[in-house]
């Protein structure tokens, strides 16, 4: 799983969090800060080339920048085991 962090305006998650989820098993979004309009795309391996293809479609209709990981993210296991780079537990 890669992970691609976007800075949008809050108008805009929940547009672009529609338009890449309704991409089956491509990716998910899930919202890193609020307040500063950060997301993060956490694509599947498999479907990278298509989930960066996705973004570049997205960047004609809405204001949407990829941004390195944020050093200050909160503590949320999911962004935890993806900084350390360990694997993820399927349940």
């Amino acid at each position: 799983m890669r992970d691609i962090y976007l800075e949008t305006p809050p108008e805009h998650i929940a547009y672009v969090k529609f338009i890449l989820e309704s991409y089956e098993e491509v990716g998910m979004i899930r919202t890193v800060d609020r307040r500063k309009s950060i997301i993060v795309l956490l694509a599947m391996d498999d479907f990278l080339d298509t989930a960066l293809g996705i973004l570049e479609s997205l960047k004609r209709d809405v204001p949407l920048l990829e941004i390195p990981r944020p050093a200050e993210l909160p503590d949320d296991w999911l962004m935890a085991e993806l900084a350390a780079g360990l694997p993820q537990q399927v349940c």
